[in-house]
Parts: C-alpha cells; sequence; structure tokens
C-alpha cells in the first residue's frame, strides 16, 4: 500500500467518524424542548432612587425600563409624565414599578395630607425611647395605644386603641438630618392614623394621662380586649377578706321529764319515852312505850 492509498483511507474514516459524531449532537440538540423567550415591547415606570412616603416625584427620580409584554404591570405606567408632580402615598425602593395605589392624585401635592385615605385622621403623639419601643416604631408598622391615669385612690393603666397604623416616626427634619449624617431616625414624634372618634380618644388620653405604645406583629389582626391593670392588680388579685366563722350552735338535748318524786310524809323517828312491866301468866315482861304509841 502506497502513501496516496494510506491517505484516502484516513480522509474516508474521518468523515465517516465526523459524520457519526455531528447525527448524534443532531439528534441531542433535537431532543430539547423548546423555550420560548419574552420579548421587551412594552415600557414601565420605575423609581430611580429610593424614596420615602410624602415625596414630591419628579422626572429625575423615575426611569423608564423594558417591561414584558406577556406580563402587563397592573395599574403602572408607561410614560414618565404621568407621575411627575405626584406624592408618595407609599414609600418606594430603587427599581420598584410606580402605581397608581402608590401615588396621590393629581394636585394633591406631596408630603403627608396625600397619603391619609378618606375618612382617617392622622395625630401625632409625643414619645421617647421607653414610649415608642427603642426605636422599632417605624412607619407602617402597627401598635396598640396604652394609657395611664393616676388618681388618688387607684392608678388605672388600659388598652385605649388597638392595631393603629404607624404613618411616619420622627420629624421631617430629623428624617432629612439622620440621613445626611448616616445616624439612625430619633423617634421624638410618632404620628398614627386613626378614625375622628379615635382621635378625640388620643387627645382626651394624653391630656388626662401617659401614653404607651405596644408593638404588634402585622400578622395579628385580633383586636386587643382586656379589662386593664390597676394598682392593686400589679402584684396579684388582692385575697378577699375572710369572713370571721359563725360560732357553732349546738343543738339542745331534748328535755327528758324527770319523774315526779312522790312526796313521802316523814315520820320522826321512835323516841322510847318509858318502859312498861307485865306480868302474863307468871311471866315478867317489860314493854318499851314510845311516841307512836302515844299518839
Amino acid at each position: 500500500m502506497n502513501r496516496q492509498q494510506r491517505t484516502i483511507i484516513v480522509v474516508i474514516v474521518s468523515l465517516i467518524a465526523a459524520s457519526i459524531a455531528a447525527y448524534g449532537v443532531y439528534n441531542t440538540i433535537s431532543r430539547i424542548p423548546v423555550r420560548e423567550v419574552e420579548v421587551a415591547t412594552r415600557f414601565a415606570v420605575v423609581a430611580a432612587k429610593a424614596m420615602p412616603s410624602g415625596t414630591l416625584v419628579t422626572k429625575d427620580s423615575v426611569r423608564l425600563v423594558a417591561w414584558p409584554a406577556m406580563s402587563p404591570l397592573t395599574n403602572g405606567f408607561d410614560h414618565v409624565e404621568d407621575v411627575v408632580d405626584r406624592g408618595l402615598i407609599a414609600g418606594v425602593v430603587e427599581n420598584e414599578p410606580l402605581t397608581e395605589s402608590k401615588l396621590a392624585p393629581k394636585a394633591a401635592g406631596a408630603g403627608l395630607p396625600p397619603s391619609i385615605p378618606p375618612g382617617m385622621r392622622a395625630v401625632s403623639v409625643k414619645v421617647n425611647e421607653v414610649i415608642g419601643v427603642a426605636g422599632f416604631v417605624v412607619p407602617g408598622t402597627r401598635v396598640d395605644v396604652l394609657v395611664t391615669i393616676r388618681q388618688k385612690e387607684e392608678s388605672l393603666s388600659r388598652v385605649a386603641l388597638s392595631n393603629v397604623q404607624v404613618l411616619t416616626a420622627g420629624t421631617r427634619y430629623d428624617q432629612e438630618a439622620a440621613q445626611r449624617e448616616g445616624k439612625p431616625i430619633p423617634t421624638t414624634v410618632v404620628t398614627l392614623l386613626v378614625s375622628p372618634d379615635d382621635s378625640e380618644r388620643i387627645a382626651l388620653a394624653q391630656s388626662e394621662g401617659q401614653l404607651v405604645l405596644s408593638l404588634r406583629n402585622p400578622l395579628d389582626l385580633e383586636p386587643t380586649d382586656t379589662p386593664g391593670a390597676r394598682t392593686r392588680t400589679i402584684f396579684g388579685e388582692a385575697p378577699k377578706p375572710q369572713s370571721a366563722p359563725k360560732p357553732a350552735v349546738k343543738k339542745a338535748a331534748p328535755i327528758e321529764q324527770a319523774p315526779v318524786p312522790v312526796q313521802v310524809e316523814d315520820r320522826p323517828p321512835k323516841r322510847k319515852l318509858y318502859s312498861v312491866e307485865a306480868i302474863r301468866a307468871a311471866k315478867r315482861t317489860e314493854e318499851p312505850v314510845t311516841s307512836h304509841d302515844v299518839e
């Protein structure tokens, strides 16, 4: 076998091996399921940076991103002009889509008022580190409002409002200063979302007593219903005074009728007065004479 023949054989074997490999690859690829990839044909307005509640939306604070047409955004926006100059009623994070439920109506302005639902009121209460649960009372949390009223006879502490939403924590100036300096937000004032009736109760409670906030689990929706705590119940309920035991009344024994004594005439003992000597048939005897014989 010359050199030319060997070359031809090698080429033929290479072609056969390449054909077998190509066929195997083709079968493997054909068995892979077809995956459809959505093509973004729409746009959505998202936040360009994190913004708290009450922020006025501007062109620099939002941007447009591509959004899949197969998964449309409910109540979203396609144009930046639809969200500009509207206030946020709920805080958003970076790249979060803006929806109608997170924006105040047009011409409503920014700040806290647009975030108050119709029929509700925002009431602020003064707090400190103890009343504000060591700073854990932040916007969006739920709390119970306890009021303590001091009286001369006895003080009382009870839950006045249950499951109240916190709108803001700290003043606007405190929040901006804390963000600039990178420090925690000091909570000196907490704003609560309540009904008009509850706002009157909070106003009266602040003037008559001291308020304390009790942090709740957001999933706990059951209202708090307790009788309250009084001074005498701090160490538990005081024992009730026991009445003195009544003396046992002994039943009188049945009166047994005593037998009527029979009166027996007492006769004085016989007394010997004198004696009489008697002779009977030649027999001489002496017989005494007593007082009974005389009678």
